[in-house]
């Protein structure tokens, strides 16, 4: 038996921030992770880049039953904070659209640095090791891996969610919450792309790897104006991404596929200029030029030259173009999905300290609990934040 004061579950971004914090504090900590190598997530993200925070990150920007919860950690915590503790490191990183940041290098870079300050704090990490069992003591907990057995005044779980199972994801983390009698909220996969009903599949056959800019609205209202991505699968691109965690099944999607323009007014402007154009022609040089053909195959535009269309038929070419509507069969699920929505109800946890109230010494940070962000970087600004706010006090 190794007696340590803190035992945290999962090497990945919350666990990694909350050990070094912990550890900073004094605290004996040890992270346990079943995984070859710690941070595996970070890893892949951004493209290997890691979009590692986002500069207009703020409560606003992310999902939770309690949207109230993430304002203590945002605030005590902020993406300024996190720029700041990269540039101690001295690590290379560029801005792109929408505030994101990411590395210049590689995503290693970041789990270098979680890595050196965890061990500037004396915090050890055992990889390859798997938890086997929690149990409740009077003076903590002990925690069963399959390499050693910890005994811990303090247990935090960081063990993420259920997305890219490929990765090592398990439920382990919403099993010991359950075990303590918290309630876990229903889970799916968000910040996933969109798969089709087959005879949308085959509308779009050939369309694979077209990007158009566009305004994404589902049917509760939230928006998100960035690219679609048509895939050999579905749909995808950040504004699918962004949609999908508004999105339920059976439900449709709203594409406003012309965002900067009004297609009324500008076909006006074009019957003055080329009024013997084609519609096909005219809307190729304002949409790409295969997706225009696809509405042209298919019958969803107008066979005629722009003279020649009807009040009727533009119109209805407005209501198209700029209501197209599209119901998803369903999503690409946890093998693509970013993050997991849902998890460890946030009403069970203190947002101060992350501390399960109905079991002192347990905590939950990062994609295990309720909390997710917007595409962007905002899932590692809760991760640092979270990880930094529990690290003062487990």
């Amino acid at each position: 038996m190794i007696k340590k004061d803190v035992v945290i579950i999962g090497a990945g971004a919350a666990g990694l921030m909350c050990a070094a914090q912990a550890g900073y504090r004094g605290r004996d900590v040890v992270v346990v992770d079943m995984g070859k190598k710690p941070g595996r997530k970070i890893l892949i993200s951004g493209g290997g880049r890691c979009n590692f925070t986002n500069e207009n990150a703020s409560p606003e920007n992310y999902l939770c039953a309690n949207p109230h919860f993430v304002k203590s950690c945002l605030s005590r915590y902020t993406q300024r904070d996190f720029i700041d503790l990269v540039d101690r490191h001295g690590l290379q990183y560029h801005h792109k659209t929408l505030g994101q940041l990411f590395c210049d290098n590689s995503a290693q870079d970041i789990v270098d640095i979680l890595m050196t300050e965890c061990e500037w704090a004396g915090v050890s990490v055992q990889l390859r090791s798997e938890v086997i069992s929690v149990e409740k003591t009077e003076q903590g907990y002990i925690v069963i891996t399959s390499t050693h057995t910890y005994e811990c005044e303090s247990l935090v779980v960081a063990s993420g969610g259920l997305t890219m199972p490929k990765l090592g994801a398990t439920p382990i983390g919403y099993k010991i919450a359950e075990q303590f009698g918290l309630k876990v909220l229903p889970t799916m996969a968000a910040l996933v792309p969109f798969t089709l009903h087959q005879h949308d599949k085959d509308r779009f056959d050939g369309l694979s790897g077209i990007s158009v800019d566009c305004l994404v609205t589902s049917e509760c209202g939230t928006q998100f104006r960035e690219n679609i991505l048509f895939t050999h699968r579905g749909l995808s691109g950040p504004a699918i991404l962004q949609i999908s965690s508004f999105w339920r099944a059976g439900q449709a999607v709203s594409i406003n596929l012309l965002p900067t323009l009004d297609i009324t007014e500008w076909l006006e402007q074009q019957r003055q200029q080329s009024a013997q154009k084609s519609l096909k022609n005219a809307l190729a040089t304002i949409l790409p030029k295969r997706f225009v053909e696809m509405l042209h195959d298919t019958k969803a535009i107008p066979d005629a030259n722009i003279n020649q269309l009807t009040h009727g038929q533009i119109a209805a070419l407005h209501d198209y173009l700029h209501n197209w509507q599209i119901k998803p069969n369903g999503t690409e699920g946890y093998r693509t999905a970013e993050v997991t929505l849902g998890g460890v109800d946030t009403d069970e946890l203190s947002s101060k300290t992350f501390e399960a109230k109905k079991a002192p010494g347990l905590y939950f940070i990062g994609e295990v609990t309720d909390v997710t962000g917007w595409l962007g970087g905002y899932n590692f600004q809760y991760a640092w934040s979270c990880g930094f706010a529990c690290g003062q006090y487990c």
